[in-house]
């Protein structure tokens, strides 16, 4: 009796062994880089903002000049009608008056206001303001070449809206366009892709998407194929598993759930199968289209907006940033840990309360309202940065190095 116990005692030690040898990944292929771990912001810019060939980094109030992160606070940015935010929801580099130098287009949602914020030439001294307009109030905002031109507009996600500016004057005076769409897909949520493989881009909506006419002039159609909830910003419309068909790729901004419709043709119409790809994390509120590995096909980037409310579900667990890959031979999503944190500790029970930067560890790293995808080494490969309430942080790519 005292055999079998022993040998069934040692099966189960060692078919545990066995399950977590399986479960261990690789050692990491990424390294943390502190930019400010104090940094409360929530939006980030890259860009050679003081033109010495090197990427730097603008965050809220400041830019950090690449590659120690000197710190320059160039603009004050206030706290919005709730503290626990600041009226700094996007920070998207563009050379927006034609000077050579790169400016910082950004949006908010307390004060419902578009701005440019531009770069005096010297990158040392503050920077001015410009309203653009005040369509209401918004989660964040992100350019994209819209139409193939090399001229990216500006998509904001307005609540109960849809709409983009174009920049259409930089000289003598700039001058923005708003174009509005018809509201039906407005909600919490918003992206593009070539839906239905067209060759033009169109725009993504927690309530279907719109289709991109052939002529700019005309209306864009709206297609209500679908129901996302409070989804993400950006939600990706991309071909993952190479079928030749647009996928649409979103994680919930504000509960728990990563997903993802597939789309299909069945008796020549379009249809779309939800599956999840991940439960496992909260507060999904933006995601990003990269080569990280460099094969050739784009994975994206996501994780915890650490606070994205300081009152849901699964607030104060650990804050996480993951990079997915669709293996279209195994046809299954495979997920790589670039960040893994802890929970916050000293997270006090009553909401109101709490503080990202006191309640998580010195170092926690969260996803913010944005991240920016781009090679800040120059090495080839890409890299990202992260804001959060909790810090400013780069995650080095060393797919090009020894990661030991």
């Amino acid at each position: 009796m005292k055999a079998n116990l022993a040998c069934l005692m040692a099966l189960q030690i060692l078919a545990v062994a066995c399950a977590i040898g399986r479960s261990q990944e690789p050692p990491s292929a990424w390294k943390k880089h502190n930019i400010n771990p104090l940094s409360p912001f929530e939006a980030v810019g890259v860009a050679d903002f003081n033109n010495d060939g090197k990427l730097d980094v603008f965050c809220g109030d400041s830019w950090y000049a690449a590659p120690d992160w000197e710190q320059h606070q160039v603009r004050e940015v206030p706290r919005g009608s709730n503290p626990h935010y600041h009226e700094d929801f996007a920070d998207a580099p563009l050379d927006v008056n034609g000077d050579g130098n790169i400016d910082i287009v950004t949006c908010a949602y307390f004060s419902k206001t578009i701005s440019w914020i531009e770069h005096p030439g010297d990158p040392k001294k503050s920077w001015v303001t410009h309203p653009i307009d005040q369509p209401g109030s918004m989660e964040t905002g992100y350019l994209v070449d819209l139409f193939k031109t090399g001229k990216p507009v500006f998509m904001p996600n307005v609540g109960g809206q849809v709409l983009y500016y174009e920049l259409v004057s930089q000289k003598p005076s700039v001058e923005w366009k708003p174009r509005r769409l018809a509201p039906q897909g407005a909600g919490h949520g918003l992206g593009h892709g070539d839906v239905n493989s067209d060759g033009r881009i169109d725009i993504i909506t927690p309530q279907g998407w719109y289709e991109q006419p052939a002529n700019s002039d005309s209306d864009w159609t709206f297609h209500q194929e679908f129901q996302l909830g409070a989804a993400s910003i950006e939600i990706i419309g991309h071909d993952f598993d190479g079928d030749g068909q647009t996928d649409i790729v979103w994680g919930m901004g504000h509960d728990f759930g990563l997903h993802w419709l597939k789309q299909s043709t069945v008796d020549g119409k379009r249809t779309w199968t939800k599956e999840p790809i991940d439960t496992s994390f909260s507060q999904v509120h933006t995601l990003h289209l990269a080569d990280f590995d460099g094969d050739g096909q784009l994975e994206f980037v996501t994780g915890k907006r650490i606070y994205a409310h300081e009152s849901e579900a699964g607030a104060t667990a650990e804050p996480c940033i993951y990079v997915f890959d669709f293996d279209r031979k195994s046809v299954k999503w495979i997920k790589t840990t670039v960040y893994l944190g802890q929970p916050a500790p000293a997270a006090p029970l009553d909401p109101e309360k709490r503080d990202a930067l006191k309640d998580f560890r010195t170092g926690s790293a969260g996803t913010g309202l944005q991240m920016s995808v781009r090679d800040m080494d120059n090495d080839g490969d890409i890299d990202i940065v992260a804001p959060g309430k909790s810090g400013l942080y780069w995650f080095e790519n060393l797919r090009t190095k020894d990661p030991q």
